[in-house]
């Protein structure tokens, strides 16, 4: 099933009310903030993000609380984190009458989330964990990896990110659009779009489009290596200089020399000349295993 909303309304422009951009905190640039007020993006969320009464969220950056109530309405559990210390006295009293949520003051890098997952589903026998959150553009990467690389037991992150992000993310390995972090995601989860979110959708419109991915955890990696390091190591070097060719760009590995990179991509059976843009993670996972052995 598609996870594009039939409720978003892309092509529309949405200028907010001035009563309503009056009600919202002035945005912390530092923070990178940028608040969401468009019901039908909010809606795709709630809606893409498959939240029921057995399930444990946890929203990264709550902001005003316009995703966290609905989200609410639907979940067993809610745990929202918010930087901002600002915004959490008004998120605490917003959300008051839920009686299913937890405001914590707190920065996401920082926190330890297996460990609020372990109690949250312990305590109220929640058996999905998923993740939601409109993430400040500057650190959406290493909010990304960090959940998937630590193996937070989140069965699915939705995140709203910058649309050029997502779609490098959203790009399938092995295509012109790839790079790194498509690798890097795909290699744990599997992408699905929920719903496009222009500028016109937020409060300070920010200066770029947005849209909103899905990323279901898998329950192993999509390829299986002998060294993960090594294996993200080789893809970083592919793309350090993605217009030069992959004998050439491997050259930045460091201890290889040119023959030794010809004899791995003969094993892997690639041609020295191809780009990294063009090899599937099967492709990097043999030549990979075909290094070690260099």
């Amino acid at each position: 099933m598609s996870k594009q909303s039939k409720k978003s309304k892309n092509n529309r422009k949405y200028t907010p009310r001035p009563e309503a951009a009056r009600n919202l905190p002035k945005a912390q640039k530092s923070l990178g903030q940028n608040f969401l007020i468009d019901e039908d993006v909010i809606d795709a969320i709630v809606e893409g993000s498959e939240i029921d009464e057995d399930c444990l969220v946890i929203e990264i950056g709550p902001g005003t609380g316009v995703l966290t109530c609905p989200l609410a309405e639907q979940a067993g559990r809610l745990v929202a984190i918010e930087l901002d210390e600002r915004l959490i006295e008004p998120l605490r009293v917003k959300t008051f009458s839920y009686g299913n949520v937890e405001v914590i003051h707190g920065d996401i890098l920082e926190t330890d989330l297996n460990a609020i997952i372990e109690r949250y589903k312990a305590e109220y026998g929640l058996k999905t964990v998923r993740v939601v959150g409109n993430l400040p553009y500057y650190i959406t990467t290493p909010i990304i990896m960090k959940l998937l690389e630590m193996g937070t037991a989140a069965d699915s992150i939705t995140a709203m990110m910058q649309k050029e992000v997502g779609d490098r993310i959203s790009s399938a390995p092995g295509t012109k659009g790839s790079g790194v972090i498509t690798y890097s995601v795909h290699y744990y989860a599997e992408v699905s779009k929920i719903v496009d979110a222009g500028s016109e959708c937020f409060y300070p419109a920010p200066k770029v489009d947005s849209v909103v991915l899905r990323l279901d955890v898998r329950k192993k990696p999509a390829v299986e290596v002998k060294d993960e390091k090594f294996f993200f190591s080789v893809i970083k070097a592919g793309f350090m200089q993605r217009r030069k060719t992959l004998l050439n760009s491997l050259m930045t590995l460091g201890g290889y020399d040119k023959e030794q990179i010809t004899k791995a991509l003969t094993q892997a059976e690639i041609d020295p000349g191809r780009r990294a843009e063009s090899l599937t993670m099967e492709d990097f996972a043999g030549l990979t295993e075909a290094l070690r052995e260099a």
